[in-house]
């Protein structure tokens, strides 16, 4: 659906993007079309997003020993030593946060596809 909407819109496109960033993204892409070469580059970028996200948690998991479903669930029942040290409320978040943004960039790749 995404891609669809994005094609509607190339004409406005080329009249406005600058052409060094169309260099670069031809040069990214090996594309010289702007409608093939910026769903390629936006696909790429999404994949680079998703991969810093898992890495980031499973840096979380590696140090808890656990998925963040489960640890959540074990902050919430209160089995988290020291829950409210600044470490580990910001691994907390910073755990919720990769996790949020991993699966939001797996749906926006889904609807690019």
């Amino acid at each position: 659906m995404l891609a669809k909407n994005i094609l509607k819109v190339i004409p406005m496109l080329e009249t406005v993007i600058s052409k060094p960033i169309f260099r670069v993204l031809t040069d990214l892409t090996q594309e010289n079309r702007l409608e093939v070469a910026l769903p390629i580059a936006i696909k790429d970028l999404l994949r680079l997003k998703q991969k810093e996200s898992q890495e980031q948690m499973a840096v979380f998991e590696q140090r808890y020993g656990m998925d963040f479903s489960t640890f959540k669930q074990a902050w919430d029942e209160d089995r988290i030593a020291d829950k409210y040290s600044y470490v580990v409320e910001r691994d907390y978040w910073e755990w919720e946060a990769a996790t949020t943004d991993e699966a939001r960039h797996q749906e926006m790749l889904e609807n690019l596809l």
